[in-house]
């Protein structure tokens, strides 16, 4: 899983690709979850927790992209 640090470095649009990708993650889990396939279930907490990281920083870059819009 990416470290807040390492994933500021990258651009929105890298971001957007990211979380793309553990969405897809999250739902092949929770598909695995009720066919009781999970092995890993551990995962679903790191994916669920790497999906509110990024969203927060999409955020905060957006954020500060808008204050320095207006100033």
């Amino acid at each position: 899983m990416n470290k807040a640090s390492e994933l500021n470095g990258k651009s929105i649009e890298e971001l957007q690709g990211e979380l793309v990708d553990l969405k897809k993650e999250q739902f092949n889990l929770r598909f695995q979850k009720a066919t009781n396939q999970l092995d890993n279930t551990s995962r679903v907490r790191q994916v669920r927790r790497g999906i509110a990281r990024i969203q927060t920083i999409v955020n905060a870059k957006r954020a500060n992209a808008a204050s320095k819009d207006k100033g």
